[in-house]
């Protein structure tokens, strides 16, 4: 069974930093791109970072220079390093897999989310 599960969401200050782990299971996540997205409330979900099977990225422009993307195929997990975080960055954070990395156009995995809130 597919499975993908999000953690390392939480409540961090303006300027914080948080790193959210997508771990796969039912599949070899080495062979795979992969792409963390996110959905505020009341907006449109939109791909934030995504990593392909050769380790090619993405970045959506609100990112760039503040997120980066990686993964360990041995751990079978994909991470995303937040730094510097803004409170437009207040979403639920997910992971899936992706069909195409420019632009992360996904696919039909997804995990359940990670609440990521920046407030002071």
């Amino acid at each position: 069974q597919v499975q993908l599960v999000e953690s390392g969401g939480g409540v961090v200050q303006p300027g914080g930093s948080l790193r959210l782990s997508c771990a796969a299971s039912g599949f070899t996540l080495g062979y795979y791109a992969i792409g963390w997205f996110r959905q505020a409330p009341g907006k449109e979900r939109e791909g934030v970072s995504c990593i392909g099977s050769l380790s090619n990225t993405y970045y959506a422009d609100s990112v760039k220079g503040r997120f980066t993307i990686s993964r360990d195929n041995a751990k079978n997990t994909v991470y995303l390093q937040m730094n510097s975080l803004k409170p437009e960055d207040t979403a639920v954070y997910y992971c899936a897999t992706v069909l195409v990395v420019a632009g992360c156009r996904p696919d039909d995995y997804w995990g359940q989310g990670t609440q990521v809130t920046v407030s002071s």
